[in-house]
C-alpha cells in the first residue's frame, strides 16, 4: 500500500492462512455550494457549517472514517469532498440524509459520488514478495494532498492471460517504486458503480505525483486504460470545519 501499484498477494480464494479482515465500503462524495450560500449573513453561514460539522463528528465517533478536503479555487465543479469509509453502505445514506438537512446542506449539490470497496489484489508484488498487506483495510488521510479519479480498463485487458497481465503489472509496480512519497489506495467498484476502480493517491509533493503519472503513461498497461477522468486535486483539512471555512 505504501507505494503506487503495490498490490498484495494473489487471491487464491481457498487460502485460509490469510487473515480475514472486514470489508471496508468507501465513498468519495463531492459537493458544490450554491452561490446563494455566500449571500447569507455571517451568522447563518456559521450556524449551517457548525450543524454540518457536528453531523460529521457524530459519525466519526460512531466508527466511520471521514476525511475532509477542499477544492475551492482548484475546480469549478466541486468545492469540497468527504472521503468516507464504513462497514456498511446504509450508513453512507443515513449520514447523507442528515447532512443535506443541515443549514449548509440545503445549499449543497452533490456533483460526483463514487462508491467502492476494498479487497485483496490478484497481482503479486515481485519486488517485495514477502509483502503481506492485502489491501482490504486502508487508513487514509496522512498526507496534505489527495488525487482521486475513477478508472476503467478496456475489455481487451480482461481477455489477456493472467501471466501477461502480471508482467505488465510488474512494470507498473517498478515505476511506482521510484516514488515512495506517493501512497496509493486502490478500491474496487465492479458491478456497484459506473467505474471499475477508484484510485486515490496521497502525497505531500504535488509534483512527485504529476511526474509519476507522466511516467506511468509510457508503460504497456497504459494501453488498456479506457477512462481515468475526472481527476480531482484535493487539499486535506483534518478538521471538517477548516474545510468548510474555505467556502
Amino acid at each position: 500500500m505504501g507505494r503506487p501499484g503495490q498490490p498484495g498477494g494473489k487471491d487464491t480464494g481457498g487460502d485460509q492462512s490469510k487473515k480475514k479482515l472486514p470489508t471496508q465500503f468507501v465513498n468519495f462524495v463531492f459537493f458544490k455550494v450554491d452561490p446563494a450560500w455566500r449571500r447569507l449573513s455571517r451568522e447563518e453561514q456559521e450556524k449551517g457549517k457548525q450543524e454540518f460539522a457536528s453531523v460529521v463528528e457524530e459519525y466519526r465517533q460512531s466508527g466511520m472514517m471521514v476525511h475532509s478536503y477542499s477544492m475551492v479555487g482548484i475546480r469549478s465543479d466541486a468545492d469540497f469532498m468527504l472521503w468516507r469509509i464504513s462497514k456498511s453502505v446504509e450508513q453512507f445514506q443515513e449520514m447523507m440524509t442528515r447532512l443535506l438537512h443541515t443549514g449548509l446542506g440545503k445549499y449543497l449539490e452533490i456533483t460526483y459520488s463514487y462508491l467502492s470497496f476494498t479487497k485483496r489484489s490478484m497481482y503479486v508484488d515481485k519486488m517485495d514478495p514477502e509483502h503481506q498487506n492485502p489491501r482490504v483495510y486502508i487508513i487514509p488521510g496522512m498526507k496534505k494532498y489527495l488525487f482521486v479519479y475513477p478508472f476503467i480498463k478496456t475489455r481487451d485487458w480482461y481477455q489477456l492471460s493472467y501471466p501477461t497481465r502480471q508482467g505488465m503489472m510488474d512494470e507498473h509496480i517498478q515505476v511506482g517504486s521510484k516514488y515512495p512519497s506517493v501512497k496509493l489506495n486502490t478500491t474496487y467498484s465492479f458491478g456497484i458503480d459506473d467505474q471499475e476502480f477508484v484510485v486515490a493517491f496521497e502525497t505531500d509533493e504535488i509534483t512527485d505525483f504529476s511526474v509519476l503519472v507522466q511516467e506511468l503513461r509510457e508503460t504497456e498497461a497504459s494501453r488498456y486504460t479506457l477512462r481515468d477522468v475526472p481527476m480531482f486535486t484535493c487539499i486535506h483539512h483534518p478538521d471538517v470545519k477548516e474545510a468548510l471555512n474555505t467556502l
